[in-house]
C-alpha cells in the first residue's frame, strides 16, 4: 500500500527525533581485520546499530545495550571515535559520567554516533568493572602478523603508562600472539593509508609518550625474522603487507577480440611496472616472450577499449594505466603479437582491402613497413601478395570513407600519418585506358546512391564500391551505361531499373541516355562535400559483410576475405 501524506509526514518527523548508535567491539574488529578491512579498526557499517529517539537519557540506552547484548551496564564503557588530520578513524576518549547522564541527542553531531564499547574481562572471562582511566593511561590496539602465511589479525587492546616503555608488554604481546614469552618480536605503528601506507617501526626502549602514542593507536607486531628468512618471503613485514594490501588490483584481462569478455583475473599490485604487468599476463598465458603482449587501457566512460593502445614501458605503472581522469577502472584488453611489440612500434601496419580487376572479391592485407616507408612501398609490398591481371599491372592506393573516394595517395607520400581507423584504404589495378587521358577524356567517380526521405527532407545515401571510369568526348549517356553493365556485370532486368544522375552538391540532376556528360563536369580533383559524381540509382540488395579493417562498419557488396 501506497503510504498516505500524513503518515509520511508522521515517518519524517520520527526521523528527525531519531538517531542510529553504532556499537563496536572487540569482537567486531576480531571479525573484520585480516578478512574485511586490514587498516584502521573497524568498518561501522558492519556492526550492531540501535534505533533510539534522540530525548532518550544515555544510561537508558545503556539498558538497551544490556538486554541486547547480555553485558551489564555496570560492566560498559563507551568511546567517541574521531577522524584525525591523517584520515584515520580511531577511539579518541571514553564517555564522561556526565555525558552518560545527558540525552543520546547531545552526543549527536551528525545523522549517526558510532561508538567503542570496552569490556574488561577478568577471571573466567566474566566481564569486570573497567579501571578508572588517568591521563597517564593509553589506550592501545593491537594487530599481529604472520610473514609466512601472510595473514593479519587483530589480537586485542591493552592500557599502558605513558611514562611506561613496549618493552613493559612484550611478553603480553608473545601471550596474545601464542608466542613463547621470550620470543624476539618488532612492533610497528599504523600511522596512516591515505594517500599512502605508513607504518614506522617502534623504538622498543623509548617510552610511549617519547614514540608519540596516544589514545586509540593501533601496534602491529610480528616475530623478528633474520635476514635469509626474509628474503625467502614476498612480504617479509608488516610495512611491506600493508602496502601490498593498500595497492593490491584484481585487473580483469579480455581479449581485444572479444572485448565485452572477462578472460581471466590477475592478482597485481597498483605499484607494478609495466614489465612487471606483461611478464605475469604472458605467464598466465603460457608466452616466452612478454614483449609481445600489448595492452590497450578500458575507457571508463565508452565501456570500450581506447582507440590507441599502450605504448611499450609507455606508462611506469598498473595504476597508470587503470586511472583515467579520476576514474579508476579494473579492466584490461591485451593482444598476443607475433612479433615483439618493441619492433612493431617502429613499423605502421595497414589493413589494405585489394579490389580485384576481374574477380568478384575484395581481399584485406596487412601491410606491416618501417614508419619511414611511402606509399610506394606499400603497393610494391601488395603486388607480392595479391593477384594481378597482368604482371605488368600498376596499382593505387585510395582513401574511402562511406562509399565516397575521397583521395588518391601519390606514390612518395609517407605512411606513417595514413590513419586506416576510420578510413578504409583501398588498392586496386590502373586500369589501361587512365593511364593515357587525353584532353578530350574526363575521369569522374561514379558512386552508388537510394534516395532516404527523413523528417520531409530528402538525403542521398551512398553504398557499395565507388569506382572510377573514364568518359569521353561526345559520348552520351547510353554508350556510358553499356560500359558500366559491363563493368559491373549487372543483368539486363536489374539494370532497366536502375536511374542515372548527375549530383553535385548533394543533389541530384536525372538524366537522359541522350544527354552528353563530359560538359558536366569540368572540374577536376573535387573532393568532399562540393564533389560531383555520376550517381547510379537503385535498390541496395546486396548482404552486407562488415568490413574488418576500420572501425566504423563501413560495408562491401562483394565476398570479403582477410589475409593476414
Amino acid at each position: 500500500m501506497m503510504k498516505t501524506e500524513q503518515e509520511e509526514k508522521e515517518q519524517q518527523k520520527e526521523e528527525h527525533l531519531c538517531t542510529t548508535i553504532k556499537v563496536a567491539r572487540d569482537e567486531d574488529l576480531g571479525e573484520q581485520i585480516g578478512r574485511d578491512i586490514y587498516f584502521d579498526l573497524v568498518d561501522h557499517e558492519k556492526v550492531r546499530s540501535f534505533r533510539i529517539q534522540k530525548q532518550t537519557p544515555f544510561n537508558v540506552f545503556k539498558e538497551e545495550v544490556s538486554r541486547v547484548l547480555g553485558i551489564p551496564v555496570q560492566f560498559q564503557r563507551f568511546w567517541l571515535w574521531a577522524k584525525r588530520q591523517n584520515h584515520t578513524y580511531r577511539p579518541t576518549r571514553p564517555l564522561t559520567k556526565l555525558e552518560e547522564n545527558q540525552s543520546v541527542g547531545t552526543l549527536v553531531r551528525k545523522a549517526e554516533l558510532n561508538l567503542f564499547l570496552e569490556v574488561e574481562l577478568g577471571l573466567h572471562l566474566c566481564p569486570i568493572v573497567p579501571p578508572d582511566k588517568t591521563e597517564e593511561d593509553i589506550l592501545l590496539f593491537f594487530k599481529h602478523y604472520d610473514p609466512e602465511k601472510e595473514e593479519l589479525c587483530y589480537v586485542g587492546r591493552l592500557f599502558v603508562k605513558c611514562t611506561g616503555s613496549p618493552m613493559d608488554i612484550l611478553s603480553s604481546l608473545n601471550e596474545m600472539a601464542g608466542y613463547a614469552p621470550d620470543e624476539e618480536i618488532d612492533l610497528y605503528e599504523e600511522i596512516k593509508f591515505h594517500p599512502g601506507v605508513m607504518c614506522e617501526l617502534i623504538e622498543k626502549k623509548f617510552t610511549f609518550r617519547a614514540c608519540q602514542l596516544e589514545d586509540g593507536d593501533i601496534i602491529c607486531f610480528q616475530k623478528s625474522l633474520s635476514i635469509k628468512s626474509t628474503e625467502q618471503l614476498r612480504y617479509p613485514d608488516v610495512p611491506s603487507f600493508l602496502e601490498y594490501v593498500h595497492n593490491r588490483q584484481v585487473v580483469h584481462f579480455r581479449s581485444l577480440e572479444k572485448p565485452k569478455e572477462d578472460d581471466f583475473c590477475l592478482e597485481m599490485s597498483m605499484l607494478d611496472t609495466y614489465d612487471n604487468v606483461v611478464e605475469k599476463v604472458a605467464q598466465k598465458l603460457g608466452l616466452d616472450d612478454p614483449s609481445k603482449i600489448r595492452l590497450t587501457a578500458h575507457n571508463c566512460y565508452s565501456q570500450r577499449p581506447k582507440p590507441q593502445p599502450i605504448w611499450y614501458c609507455g606508462v611506469n605503472h598498473l595504476s597508470d594505466m587503470l586511472v583515467q581522469f579520476n576514474k579508476s577502472s579494473d579492466i584490461l584488453y591485451y593482444k598476443v603479437l607475433d612479433i615483439p611489440l618493441p619492433e612493431l612500434q617502429c613499423l605502421k601496419t595497414l589493413k589494405v582491402a585489394f579490389l580485384h580487376a576481374t574477380k568478384d572479391e575484395v581481399i584485406i592485407h596487412t601491410i606491416r613497413l618501417p614508419k619511414q616507408s611511402t606509399v610506394g612501398d606499400v603497393l610494391n609490398d601488395l603486388k607480392s601478395k595479391v593477384e594481378l591481371s597482368h604482371p605488368n599491372a600498376e596499382l593505387r592506393l585510395l582513401e574511402v570513407f562511406y562509399h565516397r573516394i575521397y583521395k588518391i595517395f601519390l606514390a612518395n607520400e609517407k605512411i606513417e600519418n595514413i590513419n586506416d581507423q576510420y578510413w578504409t584504404l583501398r588498392a586496386e589495378e590502373i586500369p589501361e585506358e587512365e593511364k593515357n587521358l587525353g584532353p578530350h577524356d574526363r575521369l569522374i567517380h561514379v558512386y552508388h546512391f537510394t534516395k532516404d526521405t527523413a523528417q520531409n527532407q530528402m538525403q542521398i545515401q551512398n553504398f557499395g564500391e565507388p569506382f572510377f571510369l573514364v568518359i569521353h568526348e561526345g559520348e552520351t549517356l547510353a554508350e556510358i551505361k553499356l560500359r558500366i553493365q559491363k563493368k559491373l556485370l549487372v543483368p539486363d532486368e536489374e539494370f532497366a531499373k536502375w536511374k542515372f544522375a548527375f549530383v553535385s552538391l548533394g543533389r541530384p540532376e536525372y538524366l537522359q541516355d541522350c544527354d552528353i556528360l563530359f560538359g558536366r563536369f569540368q572540374r577536376r580533383d573535387v573532393y568532399g562535400d562540393w564533389e560531383q559524381y555520376l550517381g547510379l540509382e537503385h535498390s541496395d540488395n546486396a548482404p552486407k559483410r562488415s568490413y574488418a579493417a576500420n572501425q566504423n562498419r563501413h560495408t562491401f557488396e562483394k565476398p570479403v576475405k582477410i589475409d593476414n
